[in-house]
């Protein structure tokens, strides 16, 4: 979607790798790659304080929904709050679907476990190190709960009957970020290269890639309006 446009347009080729937040910040850390883009914005701004990426800006945004059966067994879908929806998980023991990879939707995972003063232990939790789609599909079989980011369960929904039980709530949202890493750490870094990536990701050209990019009519992800952040 994003990359071909810039490729083209810069005569470059991007290699990605694709994994979760917190393993691309440690890629970032050790100089593996030139740029991240990712979604847990505490650790990105760890990330940046440490010295390991410079130039952090804010590109587009969705949020976490939980999904669950129709039935909604543990009557997650009444709570008030999504702490609330994980208490009423925990207290029943229905089987809840953890990416547990470290990945920004595991981070947003134990945000809201932390908020529901809960750390999740026992059979009903598993921790499934595995992407989110593999997560939906686990909790569609196991008849469970998991949290998801909007545009995967959109994306994935067709090949799932689980709902979205919970939504909307402010500690739900998903911002999403793109971050050099910086030169002055790892001196053999593609600095330059990086920051016109940065800079096309936040301009109005992959603004309006970003936009237009949709799934059944749906957009998955919204843009900032100016393309700047801290």
């Amino acid at each position: 979607m994003l990359l071909p446009p810039f490729e083209q347009k810069f005569g470059c080729k991007v290699d990605v790798v694709a994994v979760g937040t917190g393993k691309a910040l440690k890629l970032g850390e050790a100089g593996d790659v030139d740029v991240v883009f990712v979604h847990a914005r505490t650790l990105e701004d760890k990330f940046v304080a440490n010295g390991s990426g410079v130039n952090r800006r804010d590109v587009m945004y969705n949020d976490f929904v939980l999904l669950g059966p129709r039935d909604d067994p543990a009557g997650a879908g009444k709570s008030n709050s999504a702490p609330d929806a994980f208490r009423a998980i925990a207290a029943k023991g229905i089987a809840f679907i953890s990416r547990g990879d470290e990945s920004g939707t595991h981070q947003k995972e134990k945000e809201i476990w932390a908020s529901a003063g809960i750390v999740p232990r026992g059979a009903w939790y598993v921790e499934a190190g595995q992407g989110m789609g593999e997560v939906i599909m686990m909790a569609t079989q196991k008849r469970g709960y998991a949290l998801s980011d909007r545009g995967t369960y959109i994306a994935f929904r067709k090949k799932t009957d689980l709902v979205v039980l919970r939504q909307g709530d402010r500690n739900l949202w998903n911002p999403y970020g793109i971050v050099a890493v910086h030169p002055k750490k790892h001196a053999h870094v593609k600095y330059d290269l990086a920051m016109k990536l940065v800079d096309f990701v936040t301009g109005a050209e992959g603004r309006s890639l970003i936009a237009g990019f949709k799934v059944d009519g749906e957009p998955l992800f919204f843009v900032h309006g100016k393309g700047v952040g801290h």
